[in-house]
């Protein structure tokens, strides 16, 4: 590793805490220029919450038993109960124009090395054709560190430069890099925990960067789907991002080839799985293929520019921090709704 390489290492290096502690995203050193745009202030955040505290906002899209995406619904062909009460809708529209938060979160741990490049290119065509005039979009990278590599920006141009200036970082050495476990990827060892840090990528990119953030928001994470050395569990990761409204899509790349010769093999369907749909999203398994990778990105593209939301206020109207149960129902002929499971309610005093 070049004495560069090394410094910036260390710079990058998180200190992740408990979901009690504060955790803090580093930006890179070599990340490309952010956004200029004016940050929201606080006391603007804070009353801009307090007057919607009592609204739930539910995006979601329905598809055919084809899997087709359904665009032409209407209030009285859905409905939503809340812990298995029906509540009442205030709106319901059909979202295609309104402005999207994106965050990618891309798995550069050493399993990933011979798939990095599809990435690369799949990404950044799939940004330059979904980001509109008012969307926004960020890149972070995660391996043995969670490193932000472009901060909020329109840009497609320079989003597609930071995910080509992405690179493996196995922090292995000592014969470690590529062995899974030891630095390239995602099975524990004794001592230091090293591998891929996606829960806490995860947990990072939905307080730091979507909490605050308004609107339709979805997080795409590349990533074979195992975790290893993440001091955040899947369930806190799922948390922050229902708490931030955010949807998981996972696409789920892995080099099969790389895991050949070790008595295990990598199984992190079923994680990712748990991860996307308790926030409204889905796994898109590509393995290693070029193509389906493309045909994935353009599924995301169509599911987000199709979705619907619906407003109601709850009829549970205490503000008293619980997890509250979804579940969203349209009628017709073998419909399904592909939303998030629940959200939290706001901390704060009942309203009467």
């Amino acid at each position: 590793m070049s004495p560069l390489k090394h410094a910036a290492a260390l710079l990058l290096t998180l200190t992740l805490c408990p979901l009690g502690a504060k955790a803090q995203l580093a930006p890179s050193p070599d990340a490309p220029p952010v956004s200029n745009a004016p940050a929201q202030q606080e006391d603007d955040a804070v009353a801009t919450f307090k007057l919607q505290v009592n609204l739930v906002n539910l995006y979601f899209t329905v598809k055919n038993k084809d899997g087709q995406l359904i665009p032409h619904l209407t209030k009285n062909d859905c409905s939503v109960e809340e812990d298995k009460v029906p509540q009442t809708l205030k709106n319901f529209t059909a979202e295609t124009n309104q402005p999207l938060t994106l965050g990618i979160l891309l798995d550069t741990s050493g399993s990933q090395d011979r798939v990095l490049p599809l990435e690369q290119q799949a990404g950044s065509e799939f940004l330059q054709r979904v980001l509109r005039s008012k969307d926004e979009a960020f890149l972070l990278s995660f391996d043995v560190n969670v490193d932000l590599l472009q901060d909020f920006t329109n840009s497609p141009r320079m989003l597609a430069r930071a995910l080509n200036k992405a690179e493996i970082n196995t922090a292995g050495g000592n014969g470690a890099a590529g062995i899974p476990g030891l630095g390239g990827g995602t099975v524990p060892v004794q001592g230091t925990p090293k591998g891929t840090l996606l829960y806490d990528a995860i947990y990072l990119a939905s307080h730091e960067k979507l909490s605050q953030e308004t609107g339709r928001k979805a997080m795409i994470i590349l990533t074979d789907g195992d975790d290893q050395g993440s001091k955040t569990t899947i369930n806190e990761a799922i948390e922050a991002a229902q708490k931030s409204n955010t949807i998981i899509y996972v696409i789920l790349i892995a080099d099969t080839g790389f895991y050949n010769g070790f008595q295990f093999g990598y199984n992190g369907y079923s994680a990712s799985k748990k991860l996307a749909e308790a926030t409204g999203g889905r796994v898109i398994n590509v393995g290693n293929n070029g193509k389906k990778l493309e045909a994935a990105f353009q599924q995301i593209e169509d599911e987000l520019r199709t979705q619907y939301v619906a407003s109601y206020t709850p009829t549970n109207a205490r503000l008293d921090g619980t997890y509250r149960h979804i579940s969203v129902e349209c009628k017709g002929d073998g419909l399904r709704v592909q939303a998030r499971k629940g959200y939290y309610a706001p901390n704060g005093q009942s309203q009467e």
